[in-house]
């Protein structure tokens, strides 16, 4: 017996667009968003989570659309002088959102879960959409080059992904249980939406959830996904790297061989159109659609069709 809500599986950016759109055309109170935190860090002593915040900011209305990420209208005042004092020269975060993560980090030294203190977040900015950490316990992606080992961030921000990449780990991974309610939202959600984001380091955290493949499997006549591929290209970030080195087809094609057990349709963009046979010969049933949510109108049109299938 399903129930009236739809569950999406969210990295940050990517993910964040199509949220934005999808909580337009339904009541973002019948969102629940399970969002990973493989990509978290401890920085200056504090407690930073970039997808949740991505996806807060996103749904408070208080993202900086150009970006992507962080506040708009932010300052940089403290991160200035904390410059000085941490050799950490590549990280940014503006006044605001340190706040955020200054708020988290104390709620965490008085005990409260990630899944508590996201709720705690989501109210204080307003947000009406139900935000899930994929796992209380902690996730750290790191990667691996010919010259060093760092954290995610670091790859990403500092290096902007320009290393070639020898090996993906999580940290772990292997001991983190999905967050309450996780894997029942999952079997009883009106429809399960795997958002536009990095298949590898994103929805495929998530996914190695301890139950959280099997919870889909188990429902996948329910699962769609978008595809974050589109003509041999990733619009943003390195998931075209991340599916080379695990030596995957850099196409819609590679994402949906990806998600094959668990995947019932795949949104794909019209310029893949030629995919479609291939993808449905997986058993997937496919759809071609104008992917590529450059403003809010795409944004919306592609939640619309996604909501009609």
């Amino acid at each position: 017996m399903t129930e009236n809500y739809y569950v999406l599986l969210a990295g940050g950016v990517g993910a964040a667009k199509f949220i934005e759109g999808i909580a337009r055309v339904i009541e973002p109170e019948l969102l629940k968003i399970i969002i990973n935190t493989g990509d978290d860090i401890e920085l200056f002593g504090l407690n930073i989570c970039p997808d949740l915040d991505i996806i807060t900011y996103t749904l408070a209305n208080l993202v900086d659309k150009e970006k992507g990420w962080g506040f708009v209208d932010e300052t940089f005042n403290c991160l200035s002088i904390l410059k000085k004092y941490y050799d950490i020269g590549w990280f940014n975060a503006g006044d605001k959102d340190l706040a955020t993560h200054i708020y988290r980090t104390d709620l965490v030294k008085k005990g409260f879960s990630k899944t508590e203190i996201t709720n705690m977040i989501s109210q204080k900015l307003g947000v009406h959409s139900h935000l899930i950490p994929m796992s209380n316990e902690s996730v750290q992606t790191f990667i691996s080059t010919p010259s060093k080992i760092m954290h995610f961030e670091e790859y990403f921000i500092k290096y902007q992904c320009r290393p070639e990449v020898v090996n993906i780990e999580f940290k772990g991974l292997e001991k983190a249980k999905p967050a309450k309610s996780v894997l029942e939202f999952i079997e009883k959600a009106k429809k399960i939406i795997i958002c536009p984001s990095n298949p590898i380091v994103s929805i495929g955290t998530i996914i190695q959830v301890e139950g959280i493949k099997q919870a889909l499997s188990k429902v996948k006549e329910r699962v769609f996904a978008i595809s974050p591929i589109i003509q041999g290209a990733t619009v943003k970030g390195p998931a075209d790297i991340f599916m080379k080195c695990l030596g995957l087809e850099v196409s819609c094609l590679g994402v949906a061989n990806f998600y094959s057990e668990f995947l019932g349709h795949f949104i794909i963009d019209i310029r893949d159109s030629e995919f479609k046979p291939k993808i449905e010969d997986l058993g997937i049933e496919t759809y071609c659609f104008d992917t590529l949510m450059v403003n809010l109108k795409k944004k919306i049109d592609l939640a619309q069709f996604v909501l009609s299938l």
